[in-house]
């Protein structure tokens, strides 16, 4: 694929992973490889820069200067999301989590393109069947008010973010598995089976 996105992007990858028991971020799930590794290498297909958010650099395969460390005790997408908008200088960045390593490339341009034509503040993958993914599109540095006065207010939670500002978009996409997380042990059996 020959289509590189300017803007940045950014894989979270500091979750707790409570449900699946171990860190997922580095579970082994193509090519013997982890699967943060799969999906960096993956997106770097499209963007000209990936970034990692992370907790604590876990991470051996890319340069320290590539990971954003979100020092925050309280693991939250509200404060790693404003991390991330507080550290990257670009206006605009795409934001999707490690456990989602089956989405479309297609997909992501899709929302990128419709996000800088319309300058939408947040763009967001909403699935046929309701599903709204939260956690992958686009997200404009001007928000960063709006997640200082929620988190303020100790509200953590992306779906108040978009309800509390202007120009939000969700683009409907058909429920597909490339929308699949991962999140527990059956789950990325599953993954890998259809990654392959």
């Amino acid at each position: 694929m020959d289509k590189i996105i300017d803007i940045p992007c950014v894989i979270l990858a500091g979750g707790k992973s409570s449900r699946m028991g171990e860190d997922k971020s580095l579970m082994l799930f193509d090519n013997n490889i982890s699967m943060i590794e799969y999906q960096y290498n993956k997106l770097s297909k499209l963007f000209k820069n990936v970034y990692i958010s992370s907790k604590i650099n876990k991470f051996d395969f890319i340069d320290k200067s590539q990971i954003i460390l979100d020092n925050q005790n309280i693991s939250s997408p509200m404060i790693a999301l404003k991390t991330i908008l507080d550290t990257l200088n670009e206006e605009k960045v795409f934001i999707i989590t490690v456990d989602m390593p089956l989405i479309q490339l297609d997909t992501i341009i899709k929302i990128t393109d419709l996000s800088l034509k319309n300058n939408y503040n947040i763009t967001i993958a909403k699935e046929t069947n309701g599903n709204i993914h939260n956690l992958c599109g686009v997200f404009s540095k001007n928000i960063i008010t709006t997640i200082d006065n929620l988190l303020k207010n100790n509200i953590h939670k992306i779906k108040k973010l978009k309800h509390s500002i202007k120009n939000y978009k969700e683009i409907t996409f058909d429920t597909n598995v490339q929308f699949s997380n991962i999140n527990t042990k059956n789950d990325f059996i599953n993954a890998k089976k259809l990654s392959n």
